[in-house]
């Protein structure tokens, strides 16, 4: 019974620490001028990648160079097709403000690319784990070159509380250890419970671990999609993305370089870099609806039921 409890605990603290992050990220928007999207692809999208970050690195420095490579690709693969597939369900209209296809999509694709090119020889290097960083640098001096807030992103509530620095600081902080912790005892509780009802520990370990370390994303997205906050919902998923691509995978290579058996994930990295062309047709002809959710969940049925034994 307590790990119900636990679960049930954890779930709330991922929520109320989602609802944490989102108000004082709509802050410092408001008080730099910058808008929802960037936020969302930057401070909120590095914060929901800790868990993925710490999976993997802690894997690299292990040895186990497959858990580290396949906790990127399992997230990646989850954060387009379950994430934004959930937020297109729930959310009732999703308009994004900022062009996302001319912008923004090729980013979820430029990092899988140079993936698939540093990988063919089996190895990704500690160097290759540099320019993996430096792809991120890239992505965040990108998007710094247009702050400007959108007129009507933010609140009127909002507007009119008065900015201070330390109250925002250590709310950011609170959110973003209640998303990881509780990301982590959702984990925990999760697979306690699994096991109790019998559930085989393979299954657990695919998917309650790939989930997990995904979970602040999907909190993250879906409450800001709920609040009509679609730009930093879409930006969290495609900031996520090229920072498990990036920070993650570059950090884990940097550790220790990872070995990666293209065969053995052949499958796993076609499914992340068609979730990724798949996200830059929607994007492309604004398909940011109940239709596109659909598929995008079906394409992840499709996934993990591959990996059914």
């Amino acid at each position: 019974m307590s790990d119900y409890i636990i679960f049930l605990l954890a779930m709330a603290a991922l929520i109320k620490g989602a609802d944490f992050i989102i108000k004082e990220s709509e802050k410092i928007a408001l008080h730099f001028g910058i808008s929802e999207f960037v936020i969302g692809a930057t401070l909120i999208a590095l914060g929901t990648s800790l868990p993925e970050m710490a999976a993997s690195i802690a894997a690299s420095w292990h040895g186990k160079s497959d858990l580290a490579v396949s906790n990127v690709i399992g997230s990646v693969t989850i954060n387009i097709t379950v994430v934004l597939g959930l937020v297109f369900l729930i959310a009732k209209h999703i308009h994004p403000r900022r062009d996302i296809f001319g912008k923004d999509s090729a980013w979820s694709l430029f990092p899988v690319l140079i993936f698939l090119l540093v990988a063919y020889d089996g190895t990704i290097s500690v160097g290759e784990g540099v320019v993996f960083l430096l792809i991120m640098g890239a992505y965040l001096l990108f998007l710094s070159q247009e702050p400007t807030l959108v007129a009507g992103e933010v609140e009127e509530e909002l507007a009119r509380e008065a900015f201070k620095w330390p109250v925002t600081i250590l709310f950011l902080i609170v959110g973003f250890l209640m998303v990881v912790y509780g990301a982590d005892y959702t984990v925990q509780s999760a697979s306690n419970i699994a096991r109790s009802l019998g559930v085989s520990e393979w299954i657990i370990g695919l998917f309650l671990v790939a989930f997990g370390t995904s979970l602040p994303e999907l909190v993250v997205s879906i409450v800001a999609a709920i609040n009509k906050k679609a730009d930093m919902s879409i930006g969290n998923i495609i900031g996520s993305n090229v920072a498990n691509f990036s920070v993650v995978l570059g950090s884990a290579a940097i550790v220790n370089p990872l070995k990666v058996d293209l065969q053995t994930y052949g499958f796993d990295i076609l499914t992340a870099l068609f979730a990724s062309l798949m996200l830059i047709f929607i994007s492309a002809n604004k398909l940011y609806n109940k239709s596109a959710g659909i598929v995008l969940l079906a394409t992840f049925a499709i996934f993990a039921l591959n990996h059914l034994p």
